[in-house]
This record gives C-alpha cells, structure tokens and sequence, in this order.
C-alpha cells in the first residue's frame, strides 16, 4: 500500500513506496507554479535518500525557470531563516521530521519564511493535473546557487538574540550530553552549545543520517541517552529530532525534563522578560495556561501543527508560542518551531533560576501526560471520532481539530496524525496514575469500537 501522505505538515512518504521520483516532480513543479519565477531556498536533513530527493527538487525547479539557493544539511528553521534572508518566494525542507529512516519529504515554507498555510496548500494543491507540465526552455532555465554562510548566519542571529547574555552563559560553563539521532543536529548543535561555552560530550553525532534508534524523541527511545546524562556527570541532556525544530531535554538527574515543558519553561521565561499573548495548540498542556495565567496574559489555542499555531501567534500578535512536542516558536527570529531558539532560551532561563534543570522543573505547574498511537488498519479515522463525538456530546467538547474534552479532573484529545495513518490519544491529568488509566480506558474504547465497525 502506497505511503504517501499529502497535508498541511507536507508531502512525505517511503522512498521507493510512495515518494518516487514521478511524485516528487509533480509536486515540485506545483509548488514552484504556486510560487512564480524567483528564488527557493533549499535545504534538507542528513537522511541517504536527501541526495536523490535533492537532485530531483533542483533540477525540476531549475526547469520550470526558478534559481535554486541550496543551504545544504540544515535544521528545517535554517530553511525558515534563509527564505527571509534571501528574500525568497519559498523554501523546501527536505526532511521527514522523526519518521524512520525510509521516510522523506518537502516541508514546503511560503515567501513569509513560514509553513505554508492550508489555504495556499489548496492553492498549491489545484495547480496539480494529469497534462504534462510546462518547463522553460534551455536559455530561460534557473540557475543554481550554494550558500555556505546559511546555517552560520542562523546560528549567529540565535546567539544575538533578545533577553539572552552570551558571555553570562559562557561563564557558567554548563555540561551538556548533546544526541543528535544522527541527524541534521550533528551539523549545529555541538558547534551552538560550544558558541554557549559548554562542555559538550556528544552521542549520535555521527554525519551518517542513520538513525541508531526510533528518531522520535520519546523517553521510550532515550533509555541509553538518559543514563549517559548521569554516567557523565551533565549539568542537563539535549535531544534533537532529524531536523532540529524538537527540543527535548532530560535532567541532571537522568529524567526526562518532559516535551511538554520544554514550551513550558520557555514561555515562563520570555513573560517575565515582556507581558504579551501565547498560541499553543489544543494538545499542549495546562501547565503553560498556569503560567500565563500568573503573569496576567493571554492564551490562545490552535489545532495541531506548526502552520496552524503561526497563523494564530499572527492573528493574535503571540511573542512566543509552540507545541507541546517540544517544539519552540519564538518569532523574533524566525516563524517556525526552533531548538536552536529553544536551546538559548532554555540555557538562559536555567543559569537566570541557578538551580538545577530537575529543581526547575519541580518550580513549574505540575500535571501528567499520557500518549497512545492506535495503529486503524482498514478503519476510517473520521468513523471513529464522529462515533466519539456521539458518545461525549454532553460534555465540554472542541472538534476544531479533532475531538479534545475536557472533564473536571482530566482532558483527552483525539486526533488523526497528518503524518502517519494512525490515530492519536493523548491525556493529561493531575496525577500519573490518573492520566495512565485514563489513556488505557480510552485506548481500549478506540479498539472496541474499531472491532465493532470491522464486524
């Protein structure tokens, strides 16, 4: 069955099952009539199919007439950063996020150095027809250039950034276990923290875009990278996803710090620096909602997604937002989830408290999150949750993306992924107890439910 997955998260797919180089034409060329003659800015994580994929992209942009800026092997906001730079039309990460190794994808970043919304999506997306396509002729083709200077230029603007002392942070001299999964990470990460003046000692830093492990960063996949937080004796652990827009940190003590307040912290600090309003979206915790609730500002909800998240920080004016996956938006520097940022920030926020990362998080707002991905085989997601709509339809519920319900004591959020074809469960309550059998009460609904509609 063919992988391919088109959405507002991009168009991504198994190499050789869904991503063939037909597909990856067809889209590019879309993309590039959406954008209109120009510059694109190009750059892609350390995946062994980027090579391929990468030559495909170029050469179909470079027929259509479009001048290709290739940044290399970067964190996907390095594409975000250089699209402003350049004053780009857009940019394409190629990059399939945390999907296994066999996965690739164009993250397609609209003229606004953001995700394209999923208004221009549909735009995008109706430029696409069975004709054949339209390509320049050999006098009018683009041309193609590298700028080396791209992730630096990147990784500059993040040491200069607002409400971050470089110098104090070089003094305190943190020690960091830095995994990058092999990824893109391994191209900045131990260059940034050393900028930081950290003792850096690095684990799956290795160029080989392998990924030794599930790439997604979950305390599941991290067993090995938390006991060498403790064997090391690090002042904090520092997990990046392939592409480096997750930021997801584990203590001094070999916990982990939670992805969850990884957005937490961060919001914490930017609002006792500046009052203004916070977008996270419908699946983040409560804990951010404490926080800005006793700073005295506003928080707003999205549904799931990047792209989704900006538009609201946008419409709302947000000085910080993100998701609870780990993911930092700090739009001074660029519109788009960054662990870049989110390193700095975090770093500041942690030398500024003076305690430890563990006593940091005890300081914050404290609830308990629970996660399930329910593999649907053959079922429908929307059966599912037009089913769950049903059930719940008295009590608190949003179906903005979704169904999320809030009961007095916990809230769950059912969702499809736009990345995989699974259905996503996640709980949060005020113990962990609760929020664990909460999450095996609502898995087990799901998979009653699915055999009741196979039956």
């Amino acid at each position: 069955m063919p992988t391919l997955m088109v959405s507002v998260s991009g168009i991504r797919g198994i190499i050789g099952n869904g991503l063939e180089p037909e597909v990856l034409v067809k889209y590019t060329s879309a993309f590039a009539d959406f954008c209109g003659k120009g510059k694109i800015v190009i750059g892609r994580d350390g995946r062994i199919s980027g090579d391929m994929v990468k030559n495909i992209v170029f050469g179909t942009l470079m027929a259509k007439g479009i001048d290709v800026i290739d940044i290399g092997i970067t964190p996907t906001p390095t594409v975000l950063y250089n699209v402003l730079k350049h004053k780009a039309l857009g940019g394409i990460s190629l990059s399939a996020s945390h999907n296994p190794n066999e996965w690739n994808a164009l993250k397609l970043i609209n003229s606004d150095g953001e995700f394209m919304t999923i208004e221009q999506n549909k735009q995008m997306l109706s430029l696409i027809s069975d004709k054949p396509l339209n390509y320049v002729k050999w006098n009018e083709l683009g041309k193609l250039t590298n700028d080396s200077n791209g992730l630096l230029d990147h990784v500059n603007s993040v040491l200069k950034l607002s409400h971050i002392n470089l110098e104090k942070i070089k003094k305190r001299k943190f020690k960091v276990l830095l995994d990058c999964v092999n990824g893109a990470g391994a191209y900045v990460m131990p260059n940034l923290l050393k900028q930081f003046g950290c003792e850096v000692i690095e684990m799956n830093c290795e160029k080989t875009g392998i990924f030794p492990r599930l790439a997604e960063p979950l305390p599941e996949n991290l067993v090995d990278t938390m006991q060498a937080v403790v064997k090391n004796k690090a002042d904090l652990g520092i997990v990046v996803d392939p592409d480096v827009d997750r930021l997801v940190l584990i203590t001094e003590k070999g916990e982990p710090f939670s992805e969850e307040y990884t957005i937490t912290q961060a919001v914490k600090f930017i609002l006792e620096k500046e009052k203004g309003n916070v977008v996270v979206n419908l699946s983040t915790t409560r804990a951010v909602d404490d926080i800005v609730k006793q700073n005295g500002c506003n928080i707003y909800k999205s549904p799931v997604g990047e792209a989704n998240v900006v538009k609201k920080m946008k419409e709302v004016k947000a000085i910080i937002g993100g998701e609870g996956s780990g993911g930092v938006i700090y739009p001074r520097l660029v519109f788009g989830r960054d662990a870049l940022t989110g390193t700095a920030i975090t770093l500041q926020h942690l030398l500024d408290f003076g305690g430890t990362l563990s006593e940091l998080k005890e300081s914050l707002p404290k609830y308990f999150i629970a996660k399930r991905k329910i593999e649907l085989a053959n079922v429908n997601p929307d059966t599912i949750l037009n089913k769950l709509i049903e059930t719940y339809k008295n009590e608190e519920i949003n179906t903005e993306d979704g169904l999320r319900i809030d009961f007095s004591d916990y809230w769950v959020h059912f969702r499809k992924s736009n990345t995989e074809p699974i259905l996503r469960c996640i709980v949060e309550a005020k113990t962990l107890e609760l929020a664990n059998n909460k999450i095996d009460f609502h898995y087990n609904e799901i998979n009653e439910t699915c055999n009741t509609i196979n039956y």
